[in-house]
């Protein structure tokens, strides 16, 4: 069985900080639909950019831990690769979120549920991976990324339809450029999650 503490020289630090980087992207995402539901935008997203700078604690201090563990240069590779990839997707969530409250106003005609709720479901399933990392045989990291694939692939086609709708809508030119940047950040996020699983899958494999 292959276990993931054998790169890390059996501490378990890595594993908790890589699980708390994943937890952050899922929060980010929830604390991004808060921020869509709620009036007081401001205040949620400043709770929303608290939570990210979190996360990039996280993967500062993985950095550090890398710097100074009894581990091969390639196992730090794969380590700090995951650490990386994970970051990115709350990374991007902001960017969403940012641009979203710029001209929340421009956006009251338009429905961002459908991406979100694709967007719930792929962080969900990160955290689960990374939560069996440790004990798991590449057939259930295989499962997961699996899973991570396909609701990509929903959301690819998601993306096409909101993208149609778009393009045929009465809405001003300015308003359709932005909708379509507001889409492709929440579709980026999707793309984020399947690197994270393509990224493990990896790792997995490689020391199986």
């Amino acid at each position: 069985m292959f276990s993931i503490q054998k790169l890390f020289a059996k501490d378990d630090t890595f594993l908790e900080l890589l699980e708390l980087s994943a937890q952050a992207g899922r929060d980010s995402v929830r604390a991004l639909r808060e921020v869509m539901q709620s009036r007081e935008v401001a205040q949620r997203l400043e709770a929303f950019a608290a939570a990210r700078r979190q996360d990039k604690v996280l993967t500062t201090r993985i950095a550090e831990l890398l710097a100074r563990a009894s581990i091969t240069s390639m196992d730090r590779e794969d380590v700090e690769a995951i650490s990386k990839a994970l970051y990115k997707i709350p990374k991007t969530v902001e960017k969403f979120a940012e641009r979203y409250t710029a001209y929340s106003a421009q956006l009251t005609a338009f429905d961002f549920s459908a991406q979100l709720a694709l967007a719930e479901q792929i962080t969900d399933t990160v955290v689960g991976m990374i939560q069996a990392l440790e004990k798991s045989h590449f057939t259930q990291i295989k499962t997961f990324n699996d899973s991570l694939q396909a609701t990509e692939g929903e959301a690819d086609k998601l993306m096409l339809k909101l993208l149609a709708d778009l393009y045929n809508s009465p809405h001003p030119p300015q308003t359709i450029i932005i909708v379509k940047d507001l889409y492709e950040l929440l579709e980026k996020v999707m793309d984020r999650c399947r690197n994270v699983g393509d990224v493990v899958a990896n790792v997995v494999l490689k020391h199986s």
